[in-house]
């Protein structure tokens, strides 16, 4: 490599991992925010709602790929990637400094969102940019090799703001006091022994540092970028007056590319997409939120594997250049496909022992099957009052693993735990002090029923959690184990998404490529991958089967193996990419 190439995938790469940074931060503290823009919504809604305003900047991406895949064939590969830096830094710095629900009202969370769907936007035309900058810079037969670095940015993104999460947690937590709590009214939040609610000082604005922070990072990247030059392909296509005038119409205007974009979509990049996202993003929400693992334990787990795993993307893309990328990448979906059923309940086992042991013991829900509804509330207006929405709600708080049985109709739901059966309530029925008697009557019956089947529903007494104290404390037997289990899902990732760049950039001519490759891409990885947290969360909590969402992600990969191999070319990894042109 020589050193104007090192000085491309340099300038590229680090540009994209802080645009990267940026974006994921949003994903890392997803539940901080939800609780400080989305306070006026239930727990559970809370949740979702927060997730779905991180689907949010996926959702827009494929928009961000046509505008700015558009514009880098029309006018160049360096100012599309200026704009895009600038949307990002400034859209995320922003973030930093809006006011919560509780100064704005609705207007927090709307600007919140609108704000990461700039983020998506800007994301949008980032990626394509970076692939075709380095690849149209790559010798022949090297090109997975250099694009590779390019995907490694994602996961280095990710890690940096997992770092910087938990760099920014130690010091304020440590040298600030912890901030009073009040509601919605500006009365002082109680416990239940009648003592204000504290929260930790990170929790209250210490978030927003790495937020804020990023405007630092703005001003490297876009100092970077300006000593870029353009693309000699585009240059010199230009120069011929070869470009395309429409590109868009060209590149998706007519069957010929049309079913290109297709087969890129279905038999590479949703695929690609789910597996990428379960095992990083989804990973992080699964071992925090259902596993009960604290965030800062979680954070250190998540961040060493892709310290461990990071390597393969250079491993998995410089064997595509000898190999092809169609084996590597569709193999990868391959193998998710056949062990996610098997390694997140060794996940769970390993990281929570007691949770895992708990889940053994059989917990049956009996209710009017119409009583019971699809929880998946988006928009966080939807009350889940029946008795069996309730049932059904408690136990997905609590990790536990049940299945429904058909009851009488018009009969309250029951859940029978072990041998003891506790009864809901109808709280469509029930109001004023009946209703709260009720409430406090089934959750003090179905916590003491889990806690004799020894599900551990008190985060400080269970002693067999995994923990971290710091962030080299991960050498403890569990805290290993924990980490090689999250390691083998990164190379699941890597082996996916390695030699994804080169793939995409070599099914498209010079003068559409930016277009091309830009909108099937963004819409696996924007749809199909950025809505996976969200759809598995609804599936599991609906289901009643902490594992089930995963089944989005197996059925997804599955396709993608099988349209893939009919479908998707085996030799493109010899292809001179300019012959086309």
């Amino acid at each position: 490599m020589t050193a104007e190439e090192k000085k491309v995938i340099i300038a590229s790469s680090a540009g994209t991992i802080f645009e990267w940074y940026d974006f994921y931060l949003y994903g890392s503290l997803a539940s901080i925010i939800g609780a400080q823009f989305f306070t006026a919504f239930p727990e559970a809604t809370r949740n979702v709602f927060a997730l779905l305003a991180f689907a949010a900047g996926f959702l827009v991406r494929p928009f961000g790929a046509l505008v700015f895949g558009a514009l880098g064939d029309l006018i160049g590969r360096k100012y599309t990637f200026l704009m895009t830096i600038l949307i990002m830094g400034v859209s995320t710095f922003l973030v930093g400094l809006l006011p919560g629900y509780q100064a704005w009202g609705i207007a927090a969370p709307i600007i919140l969102i609108a704000l990461r769907m700039l983020q998506g936007l800007a994301l949008g035309g980032e990626y394509g940019g970076a692939a075709v900058y380095v690849a149209e810079h790559a010798p022949q037969g090297r090109r997975g090799y250099f694009t590779s670095f390019i995907q490694t940015t994602a996961t280095v993104g990710l890690l940096l703001s997992l770092i910087v999460i938990l760099i920014v947690t130690s010091v304020v937590n440590a040298n600030y006091a912890p901030v009073p709590q009040f509601g919605l009214d500006g009365q002082p939040l109680l416990d239940a022994a009648g003592a204000q609610v504290m929260l930790d000082p990170f929790r209250a604005w210490g978030w927003r540092i790495p937020f804020l922070g990023s405007i630092f990072l703005l001003a490297i990247s876009l100092y970077i970028r300006l000593q870029m030059n353009e693309s000699p392909a585009f240059k010199k296509m230009k120069e011929e007056g070869a470009q395309s005038k429409a590109p868009l119409k060209e590149a998706f205007g007519n069957w010929k590319n049309g079913k290109i974009a297709l087969i890129a979509l279905f038999g590479l990049t949703a695929g690609q997409a789910v597996v990428w996202y379960s095992g990083q993003f989804y990973a992080l929400f699964f071992l925090q939120n259902v596993v009960r693992v604290d965030a800062f334990s979680t954070n250190v787990f998540v961040a060493w594997s892709l310290i461990l795993g990071t390597a393969g993307f250079i491993f998995f893309g410089s064997l595509s250049d000898r190999i092809g990328r169609k084996p590597i990448i569709l193999g990868g979906c391959a193998l998710a496909a056949i062990t996610y059923m098997w390694v997140f309940p060794m996940l769970t086992k390993v990281a929570n022992p007691a949770l895992s042991a708990a889940q053994s013991v059989d917990v049956t829900v009996t209710a009017d099957p119409n009583d019971c509804s699809f929880q998946f509330n988006p928009v966080g207006t939807a009350q889940f009052n029946n008795s069996c929405d309730i049932v059904k709600g408690a136990l997905s708080r609590a990790s536990v693993n049940s299945h429904t049985e058909d009851g009488p109709a018009g009969q309250v739901a029951t859940v029978q735990i072990g041998e003891t059966v506790v009864q809901s309530y109808d709280g469509n029925t029930l109001t004023g002090e009946a209703l709260a008697a009720e409430k406090d009557r089934f959750t003090a019956e179905i916590n003491a029923a889990l806690t004799d089947a020894g599900y551990p529903l008190v985060a400080a007494d269970n002693t067999t959690v995994a923990k971290a104290n710091h962030f080299f404390d991960i050498f403890k037997a569990q805290n290993i184990a924990v980490v090689l289990i999250l390691t083998y899902l990164i190379v699941l990732v890597t082996m996916v998404y390695g030699p994804i760049a080169a793939q995409l950039v070599e099914l498209y001519p010079t003068r559409i490529r930016y277009s091309g490759l830009s909108l099937p891409y963004h819409i696996g990885n924007g749809w199909f991958g950025g809505l996976l947290p969200a759809t598995a969360f609804a599936i599991s909590a609906q289901t009643g089967n902490i594992y089930a969402g995963l089944w989005y992600a197996i059925i997804i990969a599955v396709m993608t193996v099988v349209i893939g191999a009919i479908f998707v070319p085996g030799d493109s990894h010899k292809k001179d990419i300019f012959k086309d042109d």
